[in-house]
């Protein structure tokens, strides 16, 4: 098997995501997985779709990451994961779709308006 590659974005952050048979290694920014993601939730998160399949073991996964916070971050490689897995068995997508993996989440930040101090949130009106 050659190498699959897939995007996978989530807020700001985006994963670029090189899969190919291996070892279960999982590599981000050239550093290793646990380190990058020291929070063990954040790590059931990344690896969500490879347990549901049960191709935890079979597949080297290569990842830039770039943008966003941890857990954006986390929640783009996951798709990017999922989208590779897909490339790489077709069959997979019904049971990874079941999950809610498949579908980008389009919630992005808001942007600030001019005279208002956030998004949608208005400075004290004075009457006088």
């Amino acid at each position: 098997m050659e190498q699959i590659n897939a995007i996978g974005r989530r807020k700001a952050a985006v994963a670029r995501v090189y899969m190919s048979e291996g070892k279960g290694n999982i590599t981000i920014n050239s550093r290793e997985f646990k380190d990058y993601f020291p929070n063990p939730q954040l790590q059931y998160v990344v690896e969500q779709p490879l347990n549901l399949l049960d191709v935890k073991g079979k597949y080297d996964i290569k990842t830039m990451l770039d943008g966003g916070g941890v857990k954006g971050q986390a929640e783009a490689l996951r798709l990017g994961i999922t989208r590779a897995l897909i490339k790489i068995n077709p069959e997979y997508k019904s049971k990874l779709k079941e999950h809610g993996f498949v579908t980008r989440d389009p919630r992005e930040v808001e942007r600030k308006k001019p005279g208002q101090p956030k998004a949608r949130k208005k400075f004290q009106f004075s009457k006088r």
